[in-house]
């Protein structure tokens, strides 16, 4: 993006509960599916965010957590957190690219990524992943997937133009036997991990930003393009989710 879309961007982002889908009680039901996390065991965060369910993550057990994102105010904003909450000794958020990690092999004993290994796909972090993970560590992810056949061609369409490598459910679970791990578990995410802590707050941000903005046409145009996101989940979300799966390295 150019410097001030990109601007404009995070200014609309700002101040939200999540950057994306998602729910305390989904990352600890998925974290559930994790046996024996311990003081010793390593978290390495991916596409952490300001640290919603990072901080889930830290407040559900002893572990000790690496979090991180490409986005320096997220990972500070992250960082205050954890000061305020006294667990910087275990907790650390840094700037950092998912698609060039460069920590050592076997560093970690779990790798979480909510709703953000999309920016590297799917197969590719997968298959750069596992050299870090620890002798049968595991993955906790979150990935749109399509929940029903023939869907509309307007929810088609703005899926083919944002994420093309959406796919059924069956057809990721298919992909992620292939990278080298086994599937502990997987479950949806409900419509409320959409709009509680996400959506409905963008909503509130869309529409103050475009008052903010009423006579910037690039500002009003991304704001449009949110605001169709939005609207396509209201009116076609029976047919596409998000799919927690918690997998095992072989």
């Amino acid at each position: 993006m150019p410097d001030r879309i990109t601007a404009l961007f995070f200014e609309l982002f700002s101040g939200l509960p999540r950057q994306g889908p998602g729910t305390t009680v989904n990352t600890q039901r998925a974290l559930g599916f994790v046996p024996d996390i311990g003081p010793r065991t390593r978290v390495l965060d991916i596409g952490c965010g300001t640290g919603a369910q990072t901080l889930v993550l830290a407040a559900s057990t002893p572990a000790h957590i690496v979090a991180i994102d490409t986005h320096p105010p997220f990972v500070d904003a992250l960082n205050r957190e954890a000061r305020r909450l006294g667990i910087t000794v275990r907790l650390q958020a840094r700037v950092a690219d998912m698609r060039s990690l460069d920590f050592a092999d076997g560093s970690f004993d779990l790798i979480w990524c909510e709703g953000a290994i999309y920016n590297a796909g799917v197969e590719r972090g997968l298959r750069d992943w596992h050299r870090l993970l620890s002798r049968n560590g595991h993955v906790a992810l979150t990935e749109v997937c399509w929940r029903k056949p023939s869907p509309p061609a307007e929810c088609v369409a703005f899926w083919n133009r944002e994420y093309p490598a959406i796919r059924s459910t069956s057809a990721l679970l298919e992909a992620v036997e292939g990278c080298g791990y086994t599937i502990v578990s997987h479950f949806p995410l409900p419509a409320s991990a959409w709009w509680d802590d996400y959506y409905r707050p963008l909503q509130d941000n869309i529409n103050a930003f475009r008052e903010r903005y009423r006579n910037a046409p690039d500002a009003q145009e991304l704001a449009g393009q949110c605001q169709h996101e939005i609207d396509i989940w209201h009116a076609h979300s029976e047919f596409y989710g998000y799919e927690f799966l918690v997998l095992q390295a072989r």
